[in-house]
């Protein structure tokens, strides 16, 4: 075999008794790193059974720290199963490498033991600062966006009309389509199975003034402002969000200009003149799906239905859903620019916080209908 820097890795085994001594050969490196995984196995596998084992680098062309890492490992092996082991023929270099370079058998992984009660305590400690936290920065972020409101209100020149306009067409006009397909569909479903059920007591047409009071206090409002948190919601964060990564929203500051009085209070304003409107044409949608499923399912004609309708809702009952809406609006508004204005500068990070912009704001516009659900039963209205 042939010792210049460039053969592969090999070696020779000189028996001596009980001692074997291993001569290597050639270049020990990790251009040849088939090779010198196989050579660096049968090394290991060379020399166990002997009383002692001397592992010889006069014929080492070359070393680096892959194969001197193998190399050792070779030697932990034949060490482990009980030989005595030794270098000879180091140079400065080699000795180096392979003291920096040597073999660690990693040490196992410990269960950790969990304490399941602390555990728990914990995790709702977490949860609870987490929650905390989120609760002052909307605080923070609520007076922050009544004051811009303050400033407009009292400087009207500082309003952006046009810019409100147009997030209105964007939030309001071109959701039409996808607000009246849902609330339809659920007015449909939730009259077929009200037929269905109070059927069986020959009381089906009370259907009606169950579908009329659901939709009107409840599921058009609830429904509208889920699409709403989901479809606009998430646009406003990963617009806000885009401007944050490629620093125009730093621009805006640089050139004077308040991020809040420009970017936040047009969209949120937007949301809120634009929710009422589509809850009101949900819940038309709601009452017409109902009203076409109470005439397939029941016979119940269009004027009967109205007549009934008449006599099941009142002013109050419509009322109820229109003055949700503003503060529903006002919440995914506010949700969606504080998680658009966290985005890092990453489109990991983008698509984290659209997602738990959507999250958290259908679960505050649930949370909010809950509240003004006890509100209203405790005011009887």
């Amino acid at each position: 075999m042939s010792n210049s820097p460039s053969a592969e890795p090999d070696f020779s085994i000189e028996r001596n008794g009980a001692d074997i001594r291993i001569a290597l050969r050639g270049a020990w490196t990790i251009a040849g790193s088939r090779a010198l995984e196989k050579a660096a196995e049968a090394l290991g596998a060379a020399g166990k059974g002997a009383a002692s084992v001397a592992i010889d680098f006069s014929g080492v062309g070359r070393v680096d720290t892959a194969g001197a890492w193998l190399i050792d490992k070779a030697r932990a092996q034949i060490a482990a199963a009980g030989s005595a082991t030794e270098y000879q023929s180091l140079d400065a270099d080699q000795t180096i490498l392979l003291r920096e370079a040597a073999f660690c058998e990693p040490e196992p992984a410990r269960a950790r033991r969990v304490n399941i009660l602390l555990h728990i305590l914990t995790q709702l400690g977490g949860w609870s600062v987490m929650i905390g936290g989120n609760v002052l920065t909307g605080v923070a972020f609520l007076g922050e966006l009544a004051m811009a409101t303050l400033r407009v209100t009292l400087n009207p020149a500082q309003m952006r009309p046009t810019s409100m306009v147009f997030h209105m067409e964007h939030f309001a006009l071109r959701a039409v389509p996808i607000i009246v397909t849902i609330n339809f569909l659920v007015g449909c479903i939730v009259t077929q199975q009200s037929i269905f059920q109070l059927r069986r007591f020959g009381a089906s047409t009370y259907a009606i003034d169950l579908i009329g009071v659901l939709v009107l206090r409840e599921l058009g409002v609830l429904l509208t402002s889920i699409m709403i948190a989901g479809r606009s919601g998430s646009a406003i964060t990963a617009e806000l969000g885009s401007m944050k990564m490629r620093e125009e929203i730093d621009a805006l500051r640089v050139m004077g200009m308040a991020p809040m009085d420009v970017l936040v209070l047009p969209r949120i304003m937007a949301l809120v003149f634009s929710l009422p409107l589509l809850t009101f044409v949900g819940d038309i949608a709601a009452l017409g799906g109902g009203m076409l499923t109470a005439y397939l399912y029941d016979g119940i004609s269009a004027e009967s239905f109205l007549v009934r309708l008449q006599d099941a809702i009142g002013l109050n009952t419509f009322l109820v859903g229109l003055i949700k809406s503003p503060f529903m609006a006002l919440v995914i508004g506010m949700i969606a620019c504080i998680e658009g204005f966290r985005v890092k500068g990453s489109a990991e990070s983008l698509g984290r916080q659209v997602t738990v912009a959507v999250v958290n704001a259908i679960f505050m516009v649930i949370f909010v209908d809950g509240l003004f659900a006890i509100f209203f039963a405790g005011v009887h209205y």
